[in-house]
């Protein structure tokens, strides 16, 4: 993982309201390396603020490379990068 990368990722995660949807997600098991994945409609129910604004923040989080998102039917699931995990546990046992 690259600089602008990590940037992106930290960037991504200082928004309060990012970090806590990222959170939310990784509580749900979407942050297993076994494909684990959480339906997004689960999360809007725990976090208490409306979608318009998940969905403003979720795009930030998969456009930092930071959530995976698909569609499962009527639903969206997500989990979070299983890469971008990678990246930053390398990272951080760099540091």
């Amino acid at each position: 993982m690259d600089e602008a990368e990590l940037i992106r990722i930290f960037k991504a995660l200082g928004n309060p309201n990012r970090f806590k949807l990222f959170t939310e997600i990784w509580k749900k098991g979407g942050a297993s390396y076994d494909n684990h994945v959480c339906f997004l409609h689960e999360v809007l129910e725990r976090l208490n603020v409306g979608a318009p604004t998940v969905s403003h923040h979720l795009k930030a989080l998969v456009d930092a490379g930071l959530i995976v998102t698909a569609k499962d039917g009527k639903y969206v699931t997500c989990q979070v990068s299983p890469k971008a995990l990678e990246g930053l546990r390398i990272f951080f046992a760099r540091s």
